[in-house]
């Protein structure tokens, strides 16, 4: 009897931690390369937001607000009142557009990426990935003011992300909470949107731990 007493208290603990403090995900996709990877596990912060506003720069997850059953992570760019544009690779806050900083290149998949550092209004830095020939053409957007209670935001893998520029702004309330530490990285294979649940969550873990990337375990994602 006292094991199960003691069983419930810590499950009730959990609970309470996961519901309002912290809770853990995985990266599915590479929608916010070179910042996040497939198969980083991250820690998400829920307490954060009830005592100060999202700032531009955080990493958030929230629920998607075309289908709030997905959960998606992405960079606020934007705030209430901002006006924000975007054509091609240049996004524009305020009308000032946003410094880009060219860092150097890479080939993933047989793709030539281009690395720059992109500095927001409020001076934090953080690298973005273009195409050198993006198969498509870049999505623009805007110029439009974002509404009270709103935020524009943009994956840091700027030609490979389903973001505001396609679904509009995202309400404060979809926020679950900010990213602020990899707790563990191992390489695994991406997962599309639809296909991650509990199941594929186990399984991508268990891959992880086969194929460890000791140097990102531990990494802070903030003012990342």
């Amino acid at each position: 009897m006292r094991l199960f007493k003691e069983f419930v208290a810590v499950l009730i603990v959990v609970l309470l931690i996961r519901t309002f403090v912290a809770q853990a995900y995985n990266i599915p996709s590479g929608s916010m390369k070179p910042t996040l990877l497939v198969g980083d596990f991250i820690l998400v912060n829920k307490l954060v937001y009830r005592f100060s506003e999202p700032q531009r720069g955080d990493v958030i997850v929230f629920k998607w607000p075309v289908d709030e059953r997905l959960d998606f992570i992405k960079r606020i760019i934007a705030v209430p009142g901002d006006t924000v544009e975007v054509r091609g690779a240049q996004v524009i806050v305020n009308g000032k557009p946003l410094p880009l900083r060219y860092v150097g290149e890479m080939y993933e998949e047989g793709s030539k990426r281009l690395v720059y550092e992109e500095t927001l209004p409020n001076g934090r830095k953080h690298l973005i990935y273009l195409y050198a020939n993006p198969m498509i053409p870049r999505k623009d957007f805007g110029p439009a003011v974002v509404p009270p209670d709103n935020y524009f935001v943009m994956g840091d893998n700027r030609d490979n992300s389903e973001d505001s520029r396609y679904w509009g702004f995202l309400p404060r309330e979809n926020i679950v909470g900010k990213a602020f530490v990899i707790y563990y990285s191992g390489e695994t294979p991406p997962l599309n949107t639809t296909e991650v649940s509990l199941l594929t969550g186990l399984r991508q873990l268990f891959i992880a731990l086969l194929h460890p990337r000791f140097d990102r375990i531990g990494m802070s994602l903030i003012d990342k």
